[in-house]
């Protein structure tokens, strides 16, 4: 995950090459291998590297096939030999060692702004065509690549790296009052557009930016998560076989280097993951060197992870090493530039995390994730209910039947469930509203209003998994993402995520409910026989216990209730309304009332002034 930044001047003045030289230097945190600028006229791009493919180390940024067209990028394009065959059919000359960035280069000659319908993977991108005074950026389908931009006085900001564009003196401290609402009620910013400052806007998932002399436009979407997709085979085991080789070719995708971590858990998608790099592994004439982490409860809560995620290491036969989190206290370090973050947080636990990502980076620079597993698997209990409503019983009894022939019983549909929710009468909501957040400004931004509309049930966008859909496609997860970024974490470590694979979800989106995303069925049928079935068949169990809960019964914990608020958190909060934290027990009030601590904490160390802003130690 490279760090990449540029500006461009319509107004046509020189572009200043000691902030661009500062801005590179400013993200050698996040790209340690090599820091570079480019610059000519009124535009400039700058580029910290991580290497994290085997292609990267024949890689410098920023690049140019011509002298005419640059890009900067951090990027992972993912199936490599069927681009490369569509550019040389072409007319290019792409060797199949080509590099991430010059691929994206390539595709960009010869489809113009069209090629992101030729691109998959992780990626942010900027192309500037000097002739044409004419910038093209890029995100990938869900965001797993940050992309941050400013468009102020006739200047155009980027980054990938939030605090890297407010090195810029035109872009200000002023903070985005709705950014910061969303933030204290519901965790995080719930526009796509939008940061916790007034002047930088994020690029969304699935969208491009274009300028053209003069002006920027607003950004444009290239792709949705597909609704109308239709796959019916006719022999159960074709639906396994297919799902296999899609998730086998989503891992091996992103197994581009020698040295691969796994964040493991005792479940099942993350071992699942495990398993099919091991098998890509062992049939590599250069195996990898595939190693486990796993971060573990012993004491504060009830926690089966040690067990679980040794069972499985013990059968693949990789090393595990283990994080152990019960020492760990709220709010630990966050006073410290290492924990700084470029926008508010609400885990009040970060500490183990760059720990955790800390220890990953000793072995290697990219880590596979199971994230992503349950929206991709998840069963629609909405289709079974609306199916029962129509009275197609005979559709229902078919599916169940053939359930039982796979795997020798009836599916659990989850009854008790449909049936509530179907017999609900809408009265039930949930009350994210907190009583402390000032009066002034709730009515100034119609908090309430937006509560309400953000609460109320979604439209249901895809026929047969509207849930998962609606899941996916939630603001939710490129926050997510962006959390693990490392221009967010501090840490040089890059995280994959197979179940994120455009390939992958397009499928997964186009069968059949039943019995599929029964509890995972399909994975489970496709797993069988590379993890023990211990692993393969366990229920999806959740942590059983909050440690912020048990955090907060400590005695050393009671100076939470005693925080003092700030003139600047006075615009946001009424201090004196905030319940005491110690002695909560529900679990949702707990992490609501928790995020004003969260702000302070935020607004006192992370956010520092312009004039107080240490680019080398507040990244």
């Amino acid at each position: 995950m490279s760090g990449i930044a540029g500006i461009i001047n319509l107004d046509g003045k020189p572009v200043d090459r000691p902030l661009l030289e500062r801005m590179a230097d400013f993200m050698s945190f996040r790209g340690p291998d090599a820091q570079s600028v480019w610059s000519e006229g009124n535009a400039g791009f700058c580029h910290a590297m991580l290497r994290t493919t085997d292609e990267s180390f024949n890689e410098h940024q920023p690049f140019s096939l011509d002298g005419e067209v640059w890009i900067t990028a951090d990027a992972r394009i993912d199936g490599r030999a069927e681009l490369i065959s569509s550019l040389n059919s072409k007319g290019e000359t792409v060797s199949k060692d080509a590099t991430d960035v010059e691929l994206i280069a390539r595709s960009y000659r010869v489809w113009g702004e069209r090629c992101v319908h030729h691109l998959i993977g992780d990626f942010a991108f900027a192309i500037w065509d000097k002739q044409n005074q004419h910038l093209f950026c890029a995100r990938d389908h869900f965001g797993i690549k940050p992309f941050y931009y400013a468009f102020l006085h006739d200047n155009i900001i980027f980054s990938n790296t939030l605090n890297c564009l407010r090195l810029h003196e035109a872009v200000s401290d002023d903070l985005n009052d709705l950014a910061v609402s969303d933030f204290l009620i519901f965790g995080f910013n719930q526009e796509f557009t939008t940061t916790t400052f007034a002047d930088i806007n994020r690029l969304p998932p699935a969208h491009y930016l274009i300028s053209s002399p003069g002006r920027l436009q607003p950004p444009i979407r290239y792709w949705n998560l597909p609704t109308g997709g239709y796959i019916r085979y006719r022999h159960p085991d074709e639906y396994v076989g297919h799902f296999e080789e899609l998730l086998r070719g989503a891992v091996a995708d992103r197994l581009r280097t020698r040295k691969v971590a796994v964040s493991m858990s005792g479940g099942l998608d993350s071992p699942s993951i495990a398993a099919i790099a091991k098998q890509l592994s062992s049939h590599n004439s250069k195996p990898y060197d595939l190693r486990a982490f796993t971060m573990v409860y012993d004491r504060l809560i009830p926690d089966e992870e040690r067990y679980y995620s040794g069972v499985t290491a013990d059968f693949l036969k990789i090393p595990i090493q283990y994080l152990t989190l019960d020492d760990y206290a709220l709010f630990e370090r966050w006073d410290q530039p290492e924990l700084y973050s470029p926008e508010p947080t609400d885990f009040p636990l970060t500490s183990f995390l760059y720990d955790y990502l800390k220890i990953v980076s000793s072995h290697s620079q990219t880590v596979l994730s199971g994230l992503g597993g349950d929206p991709a698997l998840l069963f629609s209990s909405l289709y079974f209910a609306e199916t029962l409503k129509s009275l197609k019983f005979g559709k229902v009894i078919k599916c169940m039947w053939r359930h039982r022939r796979l795997y020798g019983r009836f599916p659990q549909l989850g009854f008790r469930t449909v049936f509530k929710n179907w017999l609900r009468n809408g009265s039930e909501k949930y009350n994210s509203y907190p009583c402390w957040l000032d009066k002034g400004l709730a009515e100034k931004l119609n908090i309430q209003g937006r509560v309400e509309q953000i609460d109320k049930e979604p439209e249901r966008l895809h026929p047969t998994r509207p849930e998962a859909y609606y899941h996916l496609t939630h603001p939710f997860w490129p926050d997510v993402f962006e959390r693990a970024d490392p221009g967010v974490i501090r840490v040089p470590v890059e995280t994959r995520y197979p179940f994120f694979d455009v390939r992958l979800l397009n499928y997964l989106f186009a069968l059949p409910p039943i019995p599929w995303f029964v509890h995972k069925d399909l994975l489970r049928a496709a797993i069988r026989g590379r993890l023990p079935e211990e692993i393969r068949l366990r229920p999806k169990t959740p942590l059983k216990g909050f440690p912020e809960r048990e955090l907060l019964r400590q005695s050393d914990s009671r100076w939470i209730d005693y925080f003092e608020s700030s003139p600047e958190m006075d615009k946001y909060i009424n201090r004196n309304k905030i319940p005491q934290l110690s002695t909560e027990r529900d679990i949702q009030q707990l992490w609501l009332n928790i995020r004003p601590i969260c702000l302070k904490y935020w607004l006192k160390y992370s956010r520092p002034a312009k004039n107080q802003f240490n680019y080398r130690r507040s990244a």
